[in-house]
């Protein structure tokens, strides 16, 4: 049962929702096209996927309602972010992004849905388990 809750909330799930699809979709990305992993490539689409199916429960209109991309204090990108030596790193911030930003879903959804903070949480540990088996299976990434 959702409660009613401050658009400054939806704001934080908007950012964090797609902070987190991005991730996904260039860990599945990279899986798929650099290091040929069919199966994990599923793994992270289908992360994807659940993650929207998760997030909809709130309603997307919403949340994209509360989007307040001018008035967001912190879209400005910091150096480190345009700095990737190799793919594994560029693997690897993702995946500490999404990592994150389900976490924040986590929180956040708490206020709102429990059964949507539970799903989030179930994600974002296959997520743990995923980024470990690129890692754990690829020789390139070290």
């Amino acid at each position: 049962m959702q409660k009613k809750i401050d658009r400054k909330f939806y704001r934080i799930i908007d950012a964090n929702f797609n902070r987190a699809k991005e991730g996904l979709r260039v860990c599945e990305d990279i899986s798929r096209f650099f290091y040929n992993k069919k199966n994990v490539t599923r793994k992270y689409k289908n992360a994807r996927h659940e993650l929207t199916e998760a997030i909809a429960c709130l309603g997307l209109e919403k949340i994209i309602q509360a989007r307040d991309i001018q008035g967001d204090i912190g879209k400005k990108s910091s150096p480190s972010e345009f700095y990737r030596a190799k793919t594994k790193d560029v693997f690897y911030a993702n995946a500490q992004r999404v990592k994150e930003s389900l976490r924040v879903l986590e929180e956040v959804t708490k206020l709102i849905d429990m059964k949507v903070a539970q799903d989030v949480k179930a994600l974002r540990y296959k997520v743990y388990a995923l980024e470990k088996n690129v890692i754990s299976m690829t020789k390139d990434f070290t």
